[in-house]
This record gives C-alpha cells, sequence and structure tokens, in this order.
C-alpha cells in the first residue's frame, strides 16, 4: 500500500510539472489563396501579411501565394469549399465572400467559409476632373439631378462594389448618373484624367498619383469621419482635407470594403485561434502601418463576434441596394 501511495504521488508531481499540452501549429506550408490575380489590392494585401509573418518571427512555416481571382474572385472561395476542414488553407479577399453569391449563382456559399480576419478598410471617395465646375458634392449631385443621365461614372465593373455605392448615391439623393464600367480602378483613373467621364469613385491609392499631379481633385469620403493626417498632397491638402460626404450633404455615413481572410469550413477552432493570434500581431506590427500609410487604407482588427456583426450589417445593407436595382439572383 505504501508503494502504491508512493508511485501515485510520483505521478502526480510529474503530471504537475510537466507542460500544458502544445497548442495547434502548421505542420506543413501555408497555402495563401487570393481571391483576385496578381498585382491588385487583394494581392498586396496577402503579401504584405505573408513578408510581415515571416519576416517579424509570427509564424515559422513557408507561407506560399496562389491567385485564384476568376469570376471575381469566386474561384477561391470554390477553392475553398473543395478544401473543406484544411487548416493549411487561408483565403484572402473582400466583401466579395459574402455579396457575390447574392448577385450569381455560385457553386460555393457562406456555409463553406469561415470568418477570421479584417485587418483594413478600403474608403472611397468621389473624384472628379481639377477643372470641373463642381466645388462640392451636393453642386456634383445638383447636376446629375438636373439633367438625368447626364453625368458620367465610371467604376470598375458591373453590379460590383463601384456600381453599388454610385447606385447607392443615387437612391440616396434622386441624382441620375450614367455608370460606365471598366475593367479595373487604373483604367477607370486613366478615362477620367482624360476627361472621358465625369467622375468615378476610386479608393485612395488608385487615384493618388493623379491628385499629386493636379488631374484630378476630391469631392467628398465615404467615411464616418475625415481621413488620417498626411503629408500635403497636393495645393498644400493632404487626406484630412477631404470633408466627408455626409458633411458635404450626401446622406450616406460610410461605404467602405473589408480586406478579409477566411478559412475553409470545418477547421478546427484551435487552428482558427492561431491564425487570429498571428493576424492580431501582423496588424500591431510597424510592417503593417507602414502598409496602411501607403496604400491610405484605415487600420481596424475584427476578428469573432465583432467580425460577425459587420459581416451581417455590410451584408445588409449592400443587398438591399442589389434588390433595389434588380440585381438580386435569388
Amino acid at each position: 500500500m505504501t508503494y502504491l501511495k508512493t508511485a501515485l504521488l510520483a505521478a502526480t508531481a510529474i503530471a504537475a510539472a510537466a507542460p500544458a499540452m502544445a497548442e495547434w501549429a502548421p505542420s506543413r506550408p501555408i497555402e495563401f489563396v487570393v481571391a483576385s490575380g496578381a498585382g491588385g489590392g487583394t494581392d498586396n494585401f496577402a503579401r504584405t501579411i505573408q513578408a510581415t509573418l515571416n519576416r517579424e518571427g509570427i509564424i515559422d512555416n513557408s507561407v506560399v501565394v496562389l491567385n485564384k481571382g476568376g469570376g471575381s474572385g469566386a474561384e477561391a472561395f470554390l477553392y475553398a469549399m473543395q478544401n473543406e476542414g484544411n487548416a493549411h488553407k487561408l483565403i484572402f479577399g473582400t466583401n466579395n465572400a459574402y455579396l457575390l453569391p447574392h448577385v450569381a449563382q455560385m457553386a460555393y456559399s457562406m456555409e463553406n467559409l469561415d470568418p477570421v480576419a479584417a485587418l483594413a478598410l478600403d474608403e472611397f471617395l468621389i473624384w472628379v476632373k481639377a477643372d470641373a465646375p463642381y466645388q462640392t458634392a451636393t453642386e456634383f449631385v445638383e447636376a446629375a439631378k438636373a439633367e438625368p443621365g447626364s453625368v458620367t461614372f465610371g467604376g470598375s465593373q458591373s453590379k460590383d462594389t463601384d456600381e453599388t455605392l454610385v447606385s447607392l448615391i443615387e437612391q440616396t439623393t434622386g441624382a441620375d448618373f450614367k455608370y460606365v464600367p471598366f475593367n479595373g480602378g487604373g483604367e477607370v483613373g486613366v478615362q477620367l484624367a482624360g476627361g472621358h467621364i465625369d467622375a468615378h469613385v476610386n479608393n485612395p491609392n488608385e487615384a493618388l498619383g493623379q491628385w499629386q499631379s493636379g488631374a484630378i481633385r476630391p469631392l467628398c469620403v465615404f467615411s464616418p469621419e475625415r481621413m488620417a493626417e498626411s503629408e500635403p498632397i497636393h495645393d498644400g491638402k493632404g487626406w484630412q482635407d477631404i470633408p466627408t460626404c455626409q458633411e458635404s450633404g450626401i446622406d450616406i455615413a460610410s461605404y467602405r470594403m473589408p480586406r478579409t481572410v477566411w478559412m475553409p469550413a470545418g477547421v478546427d477552432e484551435e487552428a482558427k485561434a492561431f491564425y487570429t493570434d498571428a493576424l492580431r500581431q501582423v496588424a500591431e506590427s510597424d510592417a503593417w502601418q507602414e502598409y496602411l500609410d501607403k496604400t491610405s487604407q484605415t487600420g481596424v482588427f475584427l476578428s469573432g463576434d465583432e467580425l460577425t456583426q459587420f459581416i451581417t450589417d455590410n451584408e445588409t445593407s449592400t443587398v438591399e441596394v442589389f434588390a433595389a436595382e434588380g440585381w438580386t439572383s435569388q
């Protein structure tokens, strides 16, 4: 009996001294699947995270970036569905993950995706030519109301983020614009600088060079507050000098696109927690702040219930615009 008691005490002591079971960690290379082509905003988002993870020593495993931008990003989300439960694949997108199924019949659904985090918000602005007659967003809207269909708004793709915002402006103000789709923000910028369209809603990074050169100017930003302070960009003005669109008379408090990270459905919570923590460390790094400054995005870190609520709110408000325009696929 004495021997048994001694053995039990020894075993208990050893168990108490032993370290807790190791938390989940990747066991092989990680794949970053990007829902866009190479060189686009989502691709830069993913590659900046890749570089930061490795440079800061947040993750030791190698990370491979794979672009699957077909079908406005649907190719990447379908790939996630095909890799259910695979904890070594992260999908990088925007709000396209949950909006695409509303405007087209998709082979995947939101049940195939598990949101991990959002790390940044893209701002949208109304840009016009530098010599345009409109000095404020209100004057711009009034011109479109006075001559319906005469003011041309360029944007990237049809029934996508840009056209959705233009439609929201119309629904909110009663203005009537002529929307002209192009292949991407770069092409849209060239069209405005050349005077072939009257306005666009490109994000700050897409329009920075043309504002610096004095070819175009901003009227307002669709944000609940003015953008972060910056060095002067043109004519002594920086991002903080641009009024919000609500300040300028357009009753839209916010229109922003999240930069999001997803996993295939069915992944263990321990794996999701690992990546959430890793991405949080990225968001807190100096390298990430440099990325935000360079791209003029707004930094944010959303995960868990907070991210779920953001997605729900953004999806609900955007689908209302789709429904009013008759774009919904159901």
